[in-house]
């Protein structure tokens, strides 16, 4: 690698804000002889742009030895940001892979098969008369000899000990903060009948109860997946020896594959007495019942799929709050580690937080608490009638909770809200949207660009904890752990309030309704950035409208039910009340609705949210048989 390659390595015509500098600290820190170099860049930095400069320091084809590493691979956590990637005509010498099941088969009659169902996957000895023309092996043979791939975290862990994706001079990590988790996540093995093709062939036992008396659950349980194994390996050798599969076969195949690697690893590493990695057993259930096999600090992971698959590595995120702690966490020598800081640019006054706390969102207050964030939900709407909003609801069980109250308080016909299974499509629904929308979501604050007037408020409505019924939580904080655990939620929290403000003359108000964030903030204050600092400091409580459900629905062509979800959509929470005591009408600020079945403008049911009209729009179109569902 040449650092002093990096900044002529720059993709765009010119730099902005703090950009310039921040690539001649990285030149100079790998100058150093720094292995790693964590560059800490607040959202809006540009880190992509960065990226592909430290990328092109590396060694080429030309330059380095037959038996020396070159090129670079560029890899990240988010599916999004290699859609970013691959959009930007900046970064056109990327060259972007996924994995088989994002590609479609090209034989005649296979159009509608991924390439993992295809039937190379299918039939043993099958020569595949158009290989060249496949999408995936072509964009793969691209990406593996092209001088920069791009691809998923997830993808470039799968391909570790790869032939075609081998080690690279230069590794670059974007939102690289959460690697430690990503690696857990993607370590943990799920023994579930879902997961398990051969669970019914393999009694489960309690693994807790079930202990010896020189035993622990985890020992339990290596000795049950011993026996797993076996089974796994006996189904997984009598498919393969199959001339021809179904699709269904296939999928069996691939997945006991997989998990015979996963249960091999697994007792490789419980086996090995140097191994820095600590394993925790969830079975809520006991026998017979699902079970989680996760790591604790999984170090050697990361060895094997990341740090030995090149030699100078670039991690990039706005929210690498200690260096020590991440180090230690992902297993890195701090000492072979530099860490560059980005001056924030962006006006303090176009990012502002807002104090307007409700009361506390843990669980045993949160039936006290949620009308109250509902009801400030409706004011915001009526401070913001033509700026499309977001609320971050922390979990699928609060974003019903909001949704119902703001249905009753007859706003719903300017709410749009996703599930599980239509998250992206109702994303980009609400993105496309040209009236002032309100999505509420869960899990959407990191890797999303509202850029502009995509986005121009949004609400936090609980400080993100990490849930302590997770094994891996419980044993970190019966460790003594708090500082972890208060600095990943800080770091959410950063990374939700860098969703609305993108560029220097962007704009985006953050409102705060959890008490707990305010504590959150003093709790974590020394692994806070001072860039986050001077927004914390500058926190005020601003003035907002009266509770009023027509103001808020003034940028839209609806006005309130009169009833607002009386009879419609009872609350299913504690009392059955849709607002306040007392039984006012929405209009003294109650939300109770009044007499009457008033519907918006146009026919629109304002008790139905934005997704439940466009869902019985598409029902009810003439295509619809033609369309499907959406």
């Amino acid at each position: 690698m040449d650092p002093s390659r990096i900044p002529a390595e720059f993709p765009a015509p010119s730099f902005r804000g703090a950009q310039e500098r921040a690539l001649a600290d990285i030149r100079d820190a790998f100058a150093a002889g720094n292995r790693v170099v964590l560059v800490r860049a607040p959202t809006g930095s540009g880190k992509s742009l960065l990226a592909r400069a430290i990328m092109g320091a590396a060694e080429t084809a030309g330059e380095a030895a037959p038996s020396e590493a070159t090129g670079a691979y560029y890899t990240t956590p988010q599916v999004s940001q290699i859609d970013d990637v691959e959009a930007d005509d900046l970064l056109d010498d990327l060259a972007v892979i996924r994995g088989k099941s994002n590609y479609d088969c090209v034989l005649p009659g296979e159009h509608d098969t991924p390439v993992n169902r295809a039937p190379c996957a299918r039939q043993q000895g099958f020569d595949c008369s158009i290989r060249h023309r496949c999408p995936y092996f072509s964009d793969r043979a691209i990406a593996s000899g092209n001088r920069f791939a791009a691809m998923t975290l997830a993808y470039f862990m799968r391909t570790a000990g790869s032939e075609v994706f081998r080690k690279r001079d230069a590794v670059v990590i974007d939102e690289a903060h959460g690697l430690a988790e990503w690696a857990e996540m993607y370590a943990t093995i799920d023994i579930s009948p879902e997961r398990v093709p051969v669970w019914d062939d393999v009694g489960v036992p309690d693994v807790a109860a079930d202990a010896g008396p020189e035993e622990d659950a985890v020992d339990r349980t290596a000795r049950f997946v011993e026996a797993l194994r076996d089974v796994a390996i006996r189904a997984k050798d009598e498919l393969v020896g199959r001339p021809e599969l179904d699709r269904e076969e296939v999928a069996r195949r691939d997945r006991l594959q997989e998990l015979i690697g996963e249960l091999g690893w697994f007792l490789e590493d419980y086996r090995d007495p140097q191994s820095p990695t600590s394993w925790v057993v969830d079975q809520p259930g006991g026998e017979g019942s699902a079970m989680e096999i996760k790591p604790l600090d999984p170090a050697r992971y990361l060895r094997h799929t990341v740090w030995d698959r090149g030699n100078r590595f670039a991690l990039l995120s706005a929210t690498i709050l200690s260096k020590e702690a991440f180090c230690r966490g992902v297993g890195l020598d701090p000492a072979d580690v530099a860490l560059v800081d980005v001056e924030h640019t962006f006006p303090l006054a176009n990012r502002p937080l807002y104090d307007v706390t409700q009361g506390s969102m843990t669980y045993e207050h949160r039936d006290e608490t949620t009308p109250k964030i509902a009801r400030l939900i409706v004011r915001l709407m009526a401070e913001h009638p033509d700026e499309k909003g977001l609320i971050h609801a922390h979990s699928y069980d609060i974003a019903e909770r909001i949704t119902e109250r703001l249905g009753e308080f007859g706003v719903a016909a300017r709410v749009r809200r996703h599930d599980r299974s239509n998250r992206d499509a109702e994303l980009e629904a609400w993105k496309a949207s040209p009236d002032p929308e309100v999505f509420v979501s869960v899990k959407m604050e990191e890797a999303l660009d509202l850029k502009g007037d995509l986005c121009r408020w949004q609400v936090v409505c609980k400080a993100p904890y990490r849930n302590t019924n997770d094994s891996r939580v419980a044993r970190r904080l019966a460790d003594g752990q708090w500082a972890w655990y208060h600095r990943t939620a800080l770091r959410t929290v950063i990374q939700a309030c860098g969703r609305v403000v993108r560029a220097p003359d962007d704009r985006g108000a953050t409102y705060l309704a959890d008490d707990s964030l305010l504590d959150l903030f003093e709790r974590a204050a020394a692994d806070t950035p001072d860039w986050f600092r001077d927004q914390v400091d500058a926190m005020t409580t601003p003035s907002l409208p009266a509770f009023d459900p027509e103001a808020a629905l003034a940028g839209v062509d609806a006005s309130p039910s009169s009833g607002a979800g009386a009879g419609r959509r009872k609350s299913r929470r504690a009392g059955g009340s849709a607002g306040t005591p007392g039984g006012r009408s929405s209009r003294d600020g109650s939300g109770r609705g009044r007499d009457g079945d008033a519907t918006g403008d146009g026919g629109d049911d304002p008790v139905r949210t934005r997704s439940e009209q466009d869902a019985e729009r598409r029902e009810n179109h003439p295509l619809s048989d033609v369309w499907g569902d959406g």
